[in-house]
């Protein structure tokens, strides 16, 4: 059974009371686990050390109706985060202290890419470094190490944000936007985004 995320984007007014903007789920967000682990800490892989805006719960003044809709029965992983937060993120900064265990940089005639670490390269490394069929993920290689493998070079990788969840491409891009948009009128510290999962 797979995991889901709900959330809503909302404004405060001169009142200082918080209204609804959107609704997360007006963005489509696909159920992205990758995208999830590095944004809010949830459904990891253990890759993500240091995940953006983890376990923060709701925010104390929330309101009412969003208080309702994000304590229904399995509801988790409650977070929030201001434009201001979203704003200062550095998108490029290591998200951990060792590379990945479940992803690699791969450098082959297409280009540059971020991929997931296959059985195939796990033993191509262990008979590459280690010998006597050991499997190898990529923070096990020795420093510097590559493994030559089917036309392309696979390099370990320590993940950052930008890797993860482009802050520029797909749904996020349009959450980012929407906010963004908001907080022109509004104020970064009173445009916020609370997401919660079940």
């Amino acid at each position: 059974m797979g995991t889901d995320m709900d959330g809503v984007i909302e404004s405060r007014r001169a009142d200082g009371r918080w209204r609804m903007e959107f609704d997360l789920l007006d963005f489509s967000p696909p159920r992205d686990y990758v995208a999830w682990d590095c944004l809010f800490g949830v459904r990891g892989t253990g890759d993500v050390e240091r995940p953006l805006f983890a376990d923060r719960g709701l925010p104390d003044d929330v309101s009412d109706p969003v208080r309702e809709a994000a304590f229904g029965d399995g509801q988790h992983g409650h977070t929030h985060l201001s434009w201001a937060d979203a704003g200062a993120v550095d998108w490029d900064e290591p998200l951990a202290s060792r590379p990945a265990w479940y992803w690699t940089h791969r450098s082959d005639p297409g280009g540059e890419h971020l991929v997931r670490v296959t059985p195939t390269l796990r033993t191509a490394a262990g008979e590459l470094f280690g010998g006597g069929g050991l499997l190898l993920a990529p923070p096990e290689w020795p420093p510097g190490a590559e493994v030559h493998l089917d036309g392309a070079v696979y390099r370990p990788v320590v993940l950052t944000a930008r890797m993860l969840a482009p802050p520029d491409e797909g749904c996020w891009a349009e959450v980012w936007g929407a906010m963004r948009h908001l907080a022109a009128d509004h104020g970064d510290e009173h445009v916020r985004l609370t997401v919660w999962f079940g």
